[in-house]
């Protein structure tokens, strides 16, 4: 996507926005809590907005004009997509907005936190660089990374509200020496050339209306010889976009996921060879023979559990958990307790859960396909 139909920045209109729709939600406990402070009308807008692009819309309609017409609208679909998600994200999922994979015997939260590990390890991370998080969330890998690596860390984010509380969050765990949350659009960064040692995405770039674009963008603020590594989320080479079955677990991940273009894998090696970088490590860590899938919290499978503390994690992605969950907001809804499109925003969670579990075992899809690059040295 060329620079001159890139979405015009505007952080004035969306601070102002974040404060209508999340006031001081953002200081408050995550979850429950945080969704009760909503505005009404601030959301109904989000939500409109967002939904417009996939509403009355089949797979078997979709052409590429109307890809076209949510690349071109990239930014806001992604920044209203997490308005509406982060609160659940956060209830179900924790603060590390990622897959991983799985050991035996290994609880969740430790296969989050080791997944972080490794990529940080796989792009050499050594104490006290300067390093860029591309599409922070709301910190949980940058918190983990920087105390795993000691490196300082500067978080790129297009939701306010997400700044707000890794801001908050990296306060309350003592890190706001090493982090910093900014405001910015990946794919026209305000940082000047050769700013970082090393940069690193996990599952964030898939946002992006052009691989090839934000790559490039990172190769320009990345110092010479410094590495970037990435989770990518991409279809596979096994995927088809003439198969119905296949694009309907496409257009489910990326309805439910606020993904404008999701490619194939070898598209994803490709826009980074053109950006420039020098291709290190490209592996599907998914591909790997553990005896664990990574989808498993996602299927409501209790087989693979590994601690009680995986209990609450797994039951809120069965069939029962869902229902529960969906006549339960709908229930604060029909009060007033919470603003109405929560219900609605659960759903599109729960189809685009089931449509990525569908992928992986398949083996359509990925969340975690491994591409470290290094920026060739000046000569």
């Amino acid at each position: 996507m060329a620079p001159g139909i890139l979405e015009q920045e505007d952080h004035q209109r969306d601070a102002a926005f974040n404060k209508a729709m999340h006031g001081k939600s953002a200081q408050t406990s995550k979850g429950l809590m945080a969704m009760m402070n909503k505005d009404k009308a601030a959301q109904k807008a989000a939500l409109d907005e967002y939904f417009k692009h996939w509403d009355q819309k089949a797979s078997a309609d979709e052409t590429e004009e109307t890809r076209e017409e949510r690349r071109k609208e990239y930014a806001t679909l992604t920044r209203h997509y997490y308005n509406l998600a982060t609160d659940l994200y956060e209830y179900g999922w924790g603060g590390s907005f990622h897959f991983c994979r799985f050991a035996h015997g290994e609880p969740f939260r430790q296969a989050i936190a080791r997944h972080e590990h490794y990529l940080a390890h796989s792009i050499g991370l050594k104490e006290d660089q300067l390093v860029l998080d591309v599409g922070c969330g709301v910190g949980g890998p940058a918190r983990e990374i920087c105390k795993f690596a000691g490196v300082n860390i500067i978080g790129l984010n297009n939701n306010d509200y997400q700044i707000e509380r890794a801001t908050r969050y990296a306060e309350s765990e003592g890190l706001s020496d090493k982090l910093r949350f900014t405001k910015g659009d990946f794919m026209q960064m305000s940082f000047e050339p050769n700013t970082f040692d090393a940069v690193y995405a996990i599952e964030a770039t898939v946002h992006a209306p052009s691989l090839e674009g934000v790559y490039s963008q990172i190769f320009r603020v990345l110092k010479p010889g410094g590495t970037f590594g990435v989770y990518e989320w991409v279809m596979t080479d096994d995927y088809d976009n003439d198969n119905p079955e296949h694009r309907e677990i496409r257009l489910g991940i990326e309805q439910g996921d606020g993904i404008s273009n999701m490619v194939k894998m070898s598209e994803a090696v490709e826009a980074m060879k053109a950006a420039g970088f020098e291709m290190q490590i490209a592996e599907d860590l998914a591909a790997r023979p553990d005896t664990i899938p990574w989808y498993y919290p996602l299927a409501g499978s209790w087989k693979h559990m590994s601690s009680m503390g995986d209990i609450f994690t797994i039951a809120r992605m069965t069939w029962w958990g869902r229902a529960i969950m969906h006549k339960f907001i709908g229930g604060l809804e029909t009060v007033g307790v919470v603003p109405r499109g929560y219900q609605k925003t659960a759903d599109s969670l729960a189809h685009a859960g089931d449509c990525l579990v569908k992928g992986g075992e398949k083996n359509l899809f990925t969340p975690m396909f491994l591409m470290v690059g290094k920026k060739p040295e000046e000569k």
